[in-house]
């Protein structure tokens, strides 16, 4: 899922952002994450939607990896 330059869009075959759950925004701003794991072994990669309106935070998983110790 390719988010970082995706306009809310309503033609076929382009990408949509989804809609806020709490306010239904779908103005967001754009983030990356990253998360370490219970013991610190792997380190989860993150993209994070935040709603404009009410700053909710969407999370979308993008994989991790045992070799990034950033």
């Amino acid at each position: 899922m390719v988010i970082d330059n995706a306009p809310a869009s309503e033609e076929p075959g382009q990408p949509s952002l989804p809609a806020c759950p709490l306010c239904g925004g779908t103005d967001f701003d754009r983030q990356a994450s990253r998360q370490d794991s219970t013991w610190g072994w792997t380190s989860h990669k993150m993209r994070l939607l935040i709603c404009t309106r009410c700053r909710y935070v969407l999370h979308f998983y993008e994989g991790n990896s045992i070799f990034d110790f950033d």
